[in-house]
């Protein structure tokens, strides 16, 4: 392979990996209310779901495991524990396995592309580049944390006017995605404040991830340079 065609192959794969690296980054961070089941119960006591649906903590709980259990585990029927439940409302809940599946898909897939790259590099059978000296995951979390930041700060202005398009983007002319709390009870045990918490933990992942990130290209760059430094001047 000449030098031309290795530098091409070396930008080509650098860039796949700060695209696949913000991929995994973002379905990660969504991943985390939906595979912590622990975020919703804690929310029973702290929303005072009890209290307000008239229903016990195990009858709750249970409701919302059923529905866990059909969107993320493969084959199991749609369910709300004891609560009642329509076929428009099973019909929702099939769009949103759509939506969890592909994003689970998204982070496996993501996953396994940044994976496979770094140990490329490790290898040396390829080099990612560094853009400006830093490293190139750096680009993956600065991106990663700017999108969801402003997407976030769009959805704090109105809320259901950001639900309201996303919807429509995901699922034109669909009209599933509204309920009546007497016959669709499962609503009841998912207010919004539940949502707006869910945001606020994918946020939280997000800048978590991103931040650590930036926090190691920064300590490394720097101990480069420092290193840099010592050697000119005992040059």
């Amino acid at each position: 392979m000449n030098c031309k065609t290795k530098k091409a192959l070396n930008i080509a794969l650098t860039v796949v990996f700060i695209i696949a690296l913000v991929l995994f980054i973002l379905t990660f961070s969504i991943g985390l209310p939906i595979y912590c089941r622990f975020f919703y119960y804690i929310q029973i006591k702290t929303l005072k779901m009890e209290e307000q649906t008239g229903w016990s903590y195990d009858k709750i709980k249970a409701a919302y495991d059923d529905v866990l259990n059909y969107l993320t585990l493969p084959n199991r029927p749609f369910g709300t524990g004891e609560l009642k439940w329509t076929a428009d409302e099973a019909a929702h809940f099939a769009d949103c396995k759509v939506l969890f599946n592909l994003n689970l898909a998204g982070m496996i897939v993501s996953g396994a592309v940044t994976l496979a790259i770094v140990l490329l590099n490790k290898f040396k059978v390829i080099t990612l580049i560094r853009p400006m000296g830093h490293r190139a995951y750096l680009l993956s979390a600065i991106v990663a944390l700017a999108l969801p930041l402003i997407i976030g700060a769009l959805a704090a202005i109105d809320f259901d006017e950001a639900f309201r398009i996303f919807h429509s983007i995901f699922f034109p002319g669909k009209t599933n995605w509204t309920f009546n709390p007497s016959t669709e009870q499962i609503i009841n045990v998912m207010p919004q404040e539940f949502f707006m918490n869910c945001a606020l933990l994918i946020g939280a992942g997000l800048i978590t991830f991103s931040a650590a990130l930036i926090t190691a290209d920064l300590v490394l760059w720097r101990k480069e340079k420092n290193t840099e430094e010592k050697n000119e001047s005992a040059g």
